[in-house]
């Protein structure tokens, strides 16, 4: 099953109605014209971030997944960029559930498989498809006939997570005993035509669904609007590159009365993160045919509530951290050398990798015996570790930092033949390149207190 954008399809001449090619971008090309720009270090940055991400496990190879990546959509994440985007979401979902006390988690269905839902985009079968349009013995009104009704059998297909807390809005009144105000959320795959392509792409959406006091909206709004702007200025490393704006009237969705973006300022220009509108009570009685009996709550009086959504683009988010933590360092070593560090000063909470364990020279089944102990200690306490003792490739530390520093590894921990005597170690700070003398039996809890602080910034 393949998806596909046939929005136009009916209305196109037997002879144009194929299977749509995606186009592609010209590298380092993005929907805001990256090309445009005059300053050739933003260029370079960019160039550097993307190569970066693909050599230290981030995002897959290939030059169609580095343009969906720069596209802000979803791709084939590497095992380092999955496990970013897993602490990114549940750190979204950590914010919006406990900030509140009135927020609960769904999860609605990515598609309408009786379809039943009007949709634009929807999941129809390749071969089908060919079937029909190959049958030349039909006319064109018995074509578009035949394609009606292929279509209203398939399954469209979600563009946004609005419609599950809509649809659920009124079976989980009773968890609130109808009253206001409280919130739905959920996160999932979302399909989106990318760039005017004509072809579907997957976009890791967020959303927040809040049912409000008609008095009420306008404040909740501001109110959502800076706590979600504080919660991405807190796991950045430049944190005034993250900014809010009022929606323009001219962009405003038709049944939004205001609406705010939050914006990451890319070296190519700003690209929003998430949408928060204030989108009325329409949409809600449209969905529940107008039943306003079954849909009026309690806020000192009886009304129909007002929605105030929040949708974030997560894998544009995953994209934003990891430009904003990017640093590109020059000194000089002892010999007058001009040394290059490049170092990805992702936060410690959403960092893939806290500690990568290794072992000095002249290893010895022994001290691979104390790595393996330890990274079991970790798993135990769920710190990620990379297990580097296992690399058979003779390395030099130089190089390992190097190597860990582009992968954002937090610590270094160096077990050597004087751990064997001593019970001693040598950790390394991504932060500091300070390199301490830690007894074995302190690393676990030391990096346990300092990933706990840091998430309590």
């Amino acid at each position: 099953m393949l998806p596909r954008c046939v929005k136009n399809v009916l209305s196109r001449h037997v002879s144009i109605l194929k299977t749509p090619q995606c186009s592609t971008v010209p590298a380092l090309q993005h929907n805001r014209g990256l090309c445009s720009t005059s300053a050739s270090e933003d260029a370079d940055q960019v160039r550097t971030l993307w190569q970066l991400c693909v050599d230290r496990y981030y995002i897959s190879p290939g030059q169609v997944n580095t343009e969906q990546f720069q596209r802000g959509m979803s791709c084939s994440y590497g095992p380092l960029g999955m496990e970013l985007r897993r602490n990114l979401l549940d750190q979204w979902w950590h914010s919006v559930t406990s900030s509140r006390a009135q927020v609960f988690g769904i999860n609605s269905l990515s598609s309408n498989k009786n379809g039943e839902t009007d949709g634009e985009l929807r999941i129809v079968e390749s071969g089908l498809l060919k079937q029909i349009l190959e049958q030349q013995e039909l006319s064109k009104e018995q074509l578009i006939q035949k394609l009606h009704m292929f279509l209203q059998r398939s399954p469209s297909v979600r563009t946004n997570l609005l419609q599950g807390a809509l649809e659920q809005f009124v079976p989980s009144l009773e968890l609130v005993n109808r009253k206001l105000p409280y919130g739905l959320a959920e996160a999932g795959l979302c399909f989106q035509p990318s760039d005017g392509s004509g072809c579907t792409a997957e976009v890791t959406q967020t959303s927040l669904v809040w049912f409000c006091s008609h008095r009420t909206s306008s404040q909740w709004l501001d109110h959502w609007t800076q706590q979600r702007l504080k919660w991405w200025r807190k796991f950045a490393l430049s944190p005034s590159a993250f900014s809010s704006s009022d929606v323009p009237e001219q962009e405003r969705i038709e049944v939004a009365s205001r609406g705010v973006r939050i914006v990451y300022n890319f070296p190519w220009g700003q690209e929003p993160l998430e949408t928060l509108w204030s989108r009325g009570d329409a949409e809600l009685l449209l969905m529940h045919k107008g039943a306003r009996s079954k849909l009026q709550c309690r806020d000192g009086r009886k009304s129909i509530p007002h929605v105030v959504s929040v949708t974030g683009n997560m894998d544009r988010g995953l994209m934003a951290f990891l430009s904003n933590s990017l640093q590109q360092q020059k000194r000089e070593d002892g010999k007058q050398r001009l040394q290059h560090r490049k170092v990805l000063k992702l936060h410690p909470v959403l960092a893939p990798v806290k500690v990568a364990l290794d072992i000095s020279r002249g290893a010895t089944m022994e001290l691979r015996q104390v790595c393996e102990g330890l990274m079991q200690e970790f798993m135990e306490a769920k710190i990620s570790a990379w297990p580097g003792y296992l690399t058979t490739m003779s390395t030099s530390m130089e190089q390992l930092n190097a190597k860990y520093d582009e992968m954002g590894v937090l610590f270094t921990v160096v077990i050597s033949e004087n751990t064997l005597e001593s019970g001693l170690l040598q950790v390394r700070s991504r932060d500091t390149t300070i390199r301490e003398t830690m007894h074995i039996s302190e690393i676990k809890n030391f990096l346990s207190r300092y990933i706990s602080a840091a998430s309590n910034i």
